[in-house]
């Protein structure tokens, strides 16, 4: 009940705002001043995955519109958590109950931009839904730039569909893969194909990465195989005023607490398969150690994986753990690109490792690790957290990474540098949304390779790209 309230809270409020901007509320941009963006995104909460997404998204737009002609403001749930990212982007406080914040946030701004992956989805949160629509709408509805970047788009209640449709038919929505515009094409929603904004993140080098193992009890001779469990089964998070009053009165609901008003799903069904989850990926790494000697290590990608990973080390007979509550994320992608071997549920994780040629299987909760796959040609090396016979299918795909490296290899380069093909084409668009939103504002003149596009990238990444692709980075 209390997700539909927040529903038409925001909903109320972009009306709001269309009816202010009628009658002159707020101000337009002006020739000659910076242009203020708002990036909206799930940050703070070292959810590593986001952040390097929304590190790359405004590294990217710097380098299209010039740094000295923007100001950028990035949200955030805890500024200690975010310290240090960003670069020189003002962080600002979003506070759970968010719909007053939108309001007053967003008109302080010249447009927004959506930065979360799973933008359009009720599999995570329908809070979350509601933020990004409400943020993209309120923007479109004062005639503010409204754009949507990397997205995804699936599953949703069909409340969260009709502001969808209703809201976002004025915003752009550049998503990373063709399912997600399908879904989006049938709400009217305009889109345009492009692809996650991860690919051209640069961690700590591989000297960190290598010292973490190495006092984590590495021998620099086993192959390290990294290993991304999750709790893929107390998804959604809901909002209940009901549950949280419970809770601060009588602490109730703890193990499904998340945060204020906000629970995970819970019960004796949703702790059996999370536990025949954590023995599967277990049991498939024990088996494949007795015919494959592997160093075994435990990666949290956010901090709510810490649980999944420690249970995992446990019935391995203890292997070790890199928490994102620990490590930030330059530190995290690093120990991951120093890894031989990848099984993981986190779909970031195989992204970020993937510019490193680290071979990796995944198994999968939704759509989004099974559409990398996909484009990799390697549905081999895919499962389903819920597949029955998950334990032999982890076994037959971790073989696989050592029978077939070089041609996973070869597909995972090919698959970098085609994406970081279609992250400069994102830029294309946005610049040109940008230029239709505001003729006014100084877009770069001249003959730009597609390379200009993104964000500066690594001597590595650039040696990586020429020897995948064919192509000289500029």
């Amino acid at each position: 009940m209390t997700d539909l309230l927040l529903e038409g809270w925001v909903s109320g409020l972009i009306e709001l705002n269309k009816f202010e901007w009628m009658l002159g509320a707020g101000e337009a941009w002006k020739p000659g001043t910076k242009l203020k963006l708002l990036f909206a995104g799930y940050n703070g909460t070292r959810n590593t995955g986001s952040d390097v997404r929304v590190e790359e998204i405004l590294r990217q737009v710097r380098r299209i519109l010039g740094a000295d002609n923007i100001e950028l403001s990035v949200m955030s749930q805890n500024f200690e958590l975010t310290r240090g990212y960003f670069g020189d982007a003002k962080q600002v406080h979003l506070p759970d109950v968010f719909p007053p914040f939108l309001h007053s946030e967003v008109r302080k701004n010249d447009g927004v931009v959506a930065c979360e992956g799973s933008m359009f989805k009720s599999k995570f949160a329908n809070a979350l839904t509601t933020m990004m629509i409400g943020a993209l709408g309120i923007a479109a509805a004062q005639n503010k730039l409204s754009v949507g970047f990397g997205a995804e788009a699936g599953e949703m209640d069909p409340l969260l569909q009709k502001m969808c449709r209703r809201f976002c038919r004025d915003s752009l929505i550049i998503t990373r893969n063709i399912e997600s515009q399908s879904v989006l094409g049938k709400l009217g929603v305009p889109t345009e194909l492009g692809t996650d904004t991860a690919w051209t993140f640069e961690p700590l080098g591989p000297e960190y990465g290598r010292k973490a193992l190495l006092d984590a009890g590495w021998d620099e001779k086993l192959p390290v195989l990294a290993i991304c469990p999750i709790n893929p089964f107390w998804w959604p998070v809901k909002a209940s005023l009901a549950k949280g009053l419970a809770h601060s009165v009588a602490g109730a609901y703890k193990q499904s607490y998340y945060r204020t008003i906000y629970f995970h799903r819970s019960g004796r069904e949703v702790e059996a398969a999370y536990e025949q989850y954590l023995e599967a990926m277990a049991g498939g790494v024990a088996r494949y150690k007795k015919s494959r000697a592997v160093f075994p290590v435990l990666i949290a990608m956010e901090m709510l994986d810490r649980d999944a990973c420690q249970r995992v080390a446990e019935k391995l007979g203890g292997a070790p753990v890199f928490a994102s509550d620990r490590y930030n994320m330059y530190e995290i992608v690093s120990i991951l690109r120093s890894c031989d071997r990848m099984l993981s549920s986190r779909f970031h994780a195989i992204v970020t490792s993937m510019p490193a040629g680290v071979p990796s299987a995944g198994v999968t909760m939704d759509e989004r690790i099974g559409n990398l796959m996909r484009e990799r040609g390697q549905e081999n090396l895919l499962s389903r957290v819920d597949d029955p016979d998950l334990e032999d299918r982890i076994v037959a795909s971790l073989q696989a990474l050592d029978s077939n490296t070089e041609p996973i290899r070869d597909a995972i380069g090919a698959t970098v540098a085609r994406n970081l093909q279609l992250m400069a084409r994102m830029g294309v668009y946005f610049e040109e949304q940008v230029a239709r939103r505001y003729p006014g504002f100084p877009i770069r003149a001249g003959v730009l390779a597609w390379q200009d596009y993104l964000p500066p990238l690594s001597p590595a990444l650039s040696k990586f790209l020429e020897e995948h692709s064919g192509v000289t980075a500029a």
